[in-house]
């Protein structure tokens, strides 16, 4: 899954925010803020890459007329051993690209090349036109049949959606290819905005809320809502802990929580900061 959604947030720090979010299970990134701030806050070199890529202006500035000379311009750019090239093939009539271009004036082209080029079909409905794309690969280029029995491009040419990926669209999608006898291997997704910010406090019931407070004589007190009108906007009440219960971490008042259950440490206190996580640390407990 690579990131595409920096341009559609609210702010720069949205995007880095998201795109290190995304960048704990996924290492393919168009985000640049997330490169920084994961190096910055959380000592990771390089936490993401991409490939070189073309986009609609880089293609449609070459004209109509042009856009054979467009694509075979990406593919003598970035040839060499192994590298990979993407290359956005809808600005003007998706099917006649592939078709008249990909599978016809360059064929032998791609297929000469020593890396692989990966279209991107980027408008049309998000399952039915990559699902047609594939096909329309396949005729051209062919390719083998996995000992599964599912068919995989040549090695020469590859597939990535981007365009109306989601959770939903996704899964479709990936049905509708292994139905069809595609193998999994012969695309890669994308997805833009909707991933970096689409997730809010609501989607996991999350909210930052004061727990508890200490009067003058050292006393704590419960501090929570409990609305009668949404019983599910209850707060917590008390000085929280997080303890595992059945393999999972959950949330308990740290007054019925016994000495070593707690697995809160402090990280920060009063402006200073106490425990300073890297970013292969973080991974590791995401993959855990």
């Amino acid at each position: 899954m690579h990131d595409f959604g920096a341009r559609g947030v609210s702010s720069a720090e949205s995007a880095a925010l998201g795109g290190m979010a995304h960048l704990v299970n996924f290492m393919g990134t168009d985000t640049m803020e997330a490169l920084l701030a994961a190096r910055r806050y959380y000592g990771a070199d390089m936490a993401g890459f991409s490939i070189p890529a073309a986009e609609h202006s880089t293609m449609t500035s070459w004209g109509r007329e042009r856009e054979e000379a467009a694509y075979r311009n990406m593919l003598d750019a970035f040839e060499g051993e192994g590298r990979l090239v993407a290359v956005v093939s809808d600005s003007y009539d998706l099917d006649a690209a592939l078709q008249s271009i990909w599978g016809g004036a360059l064929r032998e082209k791609v297929l000469g090349r020593k890396g692989t080029v990966v279209i991107r079909p980027d408008s049309g409905d998000p399952v039915e036109t990559p699902v047609r794309t594939l096909k329309t690969l396949w005729e051209a280029f062919g390719g083998r049949v996995n000992a599964k029995g599912y068919r995989v491009l040549d090695p020469h040419v590859r597939m990535i959606q981007g365009d109306g990926m989601t959770i939903a669209t996704i899964a479709q999608l990936i049905d509708r290819v292994v139905a069809e006898g595609f193998a999994i291997d012969n695309i890669a997704f994308g997805m833009g905005a909707g991933m970096l910010q689409k997730v809010n406090r609501d989607t996991l019931r999350f909210a930052m809320k004061a727990n508890a407070m200490r009067d003058a004589q050292g006393l704590w007190h419960d501090v929570f809502k409990n609305p009668a009108t949404d019983p599910g906007k209850a707060s917590k009440a008390g000085r929280q802990a997080v303890v595992l219960r059945e393999g999972r971490m959950v949330a308990a008042r740290r007054d019925d929580t016994l000495p070593g259950q707690d697995l809160m440490v402090p990280v920060w206190r009063n402006g200073e900061l106490l425990v300073r996580h890297t970013f292969d640390d973080i991974r590791a407990r995401a993959a855990a």
